[in-house]
This record gives C-alpha cells, sequence and structure tokens, in this order.
C-alpha cells in the first residue's frame, strides 16, 4: 500500500500544474510477449525479433496498449492513496494519442499534471490528470493523455 501523499484539498491546490514522475518502468520483450498471450495480439511486430528487424522499427515494440497500462501502477507511485477517499476508479480518457515506439528493452516513466479536480455528487471527485509517457534517452514521448478518475 502506498503512503498517503495527497488529500483533495491538497491535490485542488494542485490543480493545473506538475504533480510528479513514476520511476523508470522495464518493457522488456518478456513482458511484450506476456501482454500478446494476454491480450491475442501476436502481431510479429511485437512477438518476433527477427522478422521485426527487418521493419522500420529495427526490432520489436511494445503494443501502444501495454504502455497505457502502466499508467495505474505509475499513477499509484506519483498519486498513491488519496487520503480520506475510500478508492479510486479508472472513468476513462478524454485523449490518448500514441506518439512513438517503445522499442524492446527500453524503459518508460509517467510525468502527471492535475489539470482539474471537481466535485462529482456528494461523496465523489473527479479528477482529470494530463499524463506523457516518457520513453528513456529519447526526446518523443511514447504517449499522451487526458485520463479521468474518480474517487470517493
Amino acid at each position: 500500500m502506498t503512503a498517503n501523499r495527497y488529500d483533495l484539498k491538497t491535490l485542488a491546490a494542485a490543480a493545473g500544474s506538475d504533480i510528479g514522475t513514476s520511476g523508470w518502468h522495464a518493457v522488456d520483450q518478456i513482458r511484450i510477449d506476456a501482454f500478446a498471450r494476454i491480450t491475442d495480439d501476436g502481431q510479429y511486430i511485437h512477438t518476433d525479433p527477427e522478422a521485426a528487424a527487418r521493419t522500420p522499427f529495427g526490432g520489436t515494440i511494445a503494443h501502444g496498449y501495454l504502455v497505457l497500462s502502466l499508467l495505474s501502477s505509475m499513477y499509484h507511485e506519483v498519486i498513491g492513496e488519496i487520503a480520506g477517499t475510500s478508492m479510486a476508479m479508472n472513468y476513462g480518457f478524454d485523449s490518448v494519442r500514441f506518439l512513438a515506439p517503445v522499442r524492446a528493452g527500453k524503459r518508460v516513466r509517467g510525468r502527471f499534471a492535475l489539470k482539474d479536480l471537481s466535485a462529482r455528487g456528494e461523496a465523489q471527485s473527479k479528477l482529470t490528470f494530463s499524463v506523457t509517457v516518457e520513453i528513456e534517452g529519447e526526446d518523443k514521448p511514447a504517449l499522451a493523455a487526458d485520463w479521468i478518475v474518480l474517487v470517493q
């Protein structure tokens, strides 16, 4: 369990600013292959290093949805459990853009900024984060998203 770093009042005061950056997460071939098996997406650009080496990528790349799925872990590193709330729920995305491929063996991290925090009824709040997933050693990020999380 992650320690409480924030409560809703502290987060509300931080709206419009950077919240933090997660640690680096390895995206190795083992993780890519496991994701391919779980999602039934074994396209060769993800799972066949020899065939993928002949593409413009020069090797295998992670599924975009694999990189997107790492946001939950990154969220817990950066935000953690929010004091005074009982749970956080993924509500969806206003936008997601996959901007650059993540090559097997690279590491990624999430940079979070809080765009908005608003009440949603009496017991629920809606947080909208601008998230950028950076690729270690590269200028262009893997993805950019506006992610909505509900807490109560």
